[in-house]
């Protein structure tokens, strides 16, 4: 199945201290490790985020969402990331997808061990990348739909 981007796809991994970045190709076919923004303010993390997507001609952002069966009562991390998304839904012009992130961190400490990175070096850059690869990959399987396209500018 040929999907058409029209530019490539920023994926997220949020966090409490750090926020992995991670790009497709344009094509959408695979993702890479990017960076890790360290924290500081959600002006600031919105306007890093914001200044990637132009600086990778990007049409969208895929941000992992844990999966949660809490009872509706209990505020959970993936609460907490949707909360998140909304506020940065606010300060962005693209679309944001949510995508299943579970057990990305797993992944993403055994492709730092092939990568041969330090047990001690953060690995969010790489927990982005496995999010935006099991997008892209659903994408093209059909199981995923592609993100809406942005109006033309006025």
């Amino acid at each position: 199945m040929s999907i058409q981007l029209l530019g490539r796809l920023i994926g997220i991994d949020h966090g409490l201290a750090r926020i992995g970045v991670a790009v497709s190709d344009a094509a959408g076919i695979s993702a890479r490790e990017l960076t890790i923004i360290e924290r500081t303010s959600k002006l600031a993390d919105f306007a890093k985020l914001n200044a990637i997507a132009v600086e990778q001609n990007a049409v969208a952002y895929i941000v992992g969402v844990p999966y949660s069966d809490a009872p509706p009562d209990v505020y959970t991390q993936a609460d907490r990331v949707r909360t998140w998304i909304g506020h940065f839904s606010a300060a962005t012009v693209l679309p944001i997808v949510e995508w299943d992130e579970s057990l990305s961190s797993d992944d993403a400490r055994e492709l730092a061990i092939q990568q041969r990175r330090k047990p001690t070096d953060p690995i969010d850059d790489l927990a982005a990348r496995i999010i935006l690869q099991r997008y892209l990959d659903a994408l093209h399987d059909g199981l995923a739909t592609a993100p809406p396209r942005q109006p033309p500018s006025a």
